[in-house]
């Protein structure tokens, strides 16, 4: 697939409850849900392509790294491939249940 194809969409998604994978959560990483919702449309997982992560200094000097977020990138069952990030930290206090991001998306 060429990369040029895919739409930079940077918008939150949500995902539909009880569908995260806990095993997963059991051991520390974000669970991703099999089923979220994207402009008010929900889509489902078929499979997680690739994973990596994203880390950034201590904010605090300590001069530890950690983990900031954890890319996916997937193909829902609907066909379309998107790579999808979950922030360890929010923003804000306002935003703490804002963690999934929808980042871009492409037709395969």
């Amino acid at each position: 697939m060429n990369h040029c194809d895919e739409t930079f969409v940077c918008e939150q998604i949500k995902p539909v409850p009880g569908t995260v994978d806990t095993a997963a959560m059991s051991i520390g990483q974000p669970g991703f849900p099999s089923r979220f919702i994207w402009r008010k449309k929900e889509y489902q997982l078929e499979a997680i392509l690739d994973t990596w992560k994203e880390t950034g200094d201590c904010r605090h000097g300590s001069g530890e790294r950690y983990v900031r977020k954890h890319w996916f990138r997937i193909r829902t069952v609907c066909g379309r491939i998107m790579n999808i990030y979950f922030e360890r930290q929010a923003v804000s206090r306002k935003g703490s249940k804002r963690r999934w991001w929808l980042n871009t998306v492409s037709e395969e």
